[in-house]
């Protein structure tokens, strides 16, 4: 079976992208699957207009997918713009899609309500997404409940292409988690970059802890029995803790045991016990920046012998030499 996902470089890995979908990601190599993971860059330019940044940005998510075990004989890692196939793929699909296709897009609508230029690449998305995911002829893509619509949309560009030119292209199916972790960011809200509300997994430990320690927590006085339920400190703890951790902490909120801070300090704990081993080898990987760099080139390399076979059976079907 053949996975393929991507994420744009656009900052620093968080809780909230971990376990919404770099732990799923985890789950598939372990079960055999090829992955094929890829850094969305050329996506990432409908928002950034900073070119350094945006390399930094690359190397990082790279150098923390890395970090985090996404590694191993059936997971290719690469860059998306290295796959200069996907780009003609953009085009062909372009001439097919109908503009009220695209119009329907809420994603395009929400982040221009969000306050994002509405420029012509944010609205043709849509179409970017479903050429890398086509290009590759992957079995499921795993995605959020946001962004199934974008998934509808691959599949009905490819059954549009398969009706005129006959059947080349699978249609893929969505992989949608029955229970996905909404993980709280230290205001309440859902974690995201846009909200300015992470905790970041490769920080330094000291913005780590000021991250942490940002979490809202109401007034109650340290001695007093804490609601956990309603504590996004626990909430977040949670996602991290054994069933066992989970229970104990639990009981000491409710005899008073523990005060806001201290549940800061046990959840810091946890966070840097388990991501400890994979926050080593991202600094290792960082004064090391040319062993990121050949795993992003061998894997660019695997991907482009799937994108320039699967193009040349496209091309033949619409007409092109």
């Amino acid at each position: 079976m053949r996975i393929l996902s991507g994420i744009q470089p656009s900052g620093s890995l968080h809780l909230g992208n971990y376990f919404g979908a770099l732990e799923q990601f985890l789950n598939f190599q372990q079960s055999g699957a090829e992955l094929f993971i890829f850094v969305a860059d050329l996506h990432a330019l409908t928002t950034s207009k900073n070119g350094e940044e945006l390399q930094r940005n690359s190397f990082e998510i790279a150098a923390a997918f890395v970090a985090l075990g996404l590694t191993g004989d059936h997971t290719i890692l690469y860059r998306q713009s290295d796959v200069p196939e996907v780009l003609e793929l953009n085009w062909i699909l372009s001439c097919l899609a109908p503009m009220g296709l695209l119009e329907r897009a809420v994603s395009f609508k929400d982040k221009v309500a969000q306050g994002l230029e509405a420029n012509v690449g944010l609205f043709n998305y849509p179409i970017l997404q479903a050429a890398d995911i086509l290009i590759m002829q992957p079995d499921k893509i795993p995605v959020g409940k946001d962004q199934k619509q974008h998934l509808e949309i691959t599949r009905d560009l490819a059954e549009k292409f398969n009706s005129k030119f006959g059947e080349t292209l699978k249609l893929p199916e969505p992989e949608i988690p029955k229970k996905v972790a909404v993980v709280p960011g230290t205001d309440g809200e859902k974690m995201s970059k846009s909200y300015g509300n992470t905790i970041e997994i490769f920080a330094d430990e000291a913005v780590l802890k000021k991250q942490v320690m940002k979490i809202k927590t109401d007034s109650t006085p340290k001695g007093q029995p804490l609601d956990y339920a309603k504590c996004l400190v626990f909430q977040i703890f949670k996602l991290l803790a054994t069933e066992a951790e989970e229970k104990d902490l639990a009981e000491k909120y409710r005899n008073g045991e523990v005060g806001y801070g201290d549940a800061k300090q046990i959840l810091l704990d946890k966070i840097l016990a388990k991501f400890g081993p994979a926050r080593a080898k991202f600094e290792e990987l960082r004064k090391n920046p040319a062993q990121v760099e050949k795993i992003l080139a061998e894997g660019g390399a695997k991907a482009r012998t799937e994108t320039v076979k699967n193009l040349a059976v496209i091309r033949e079907k619409i007409g092109l030499q």
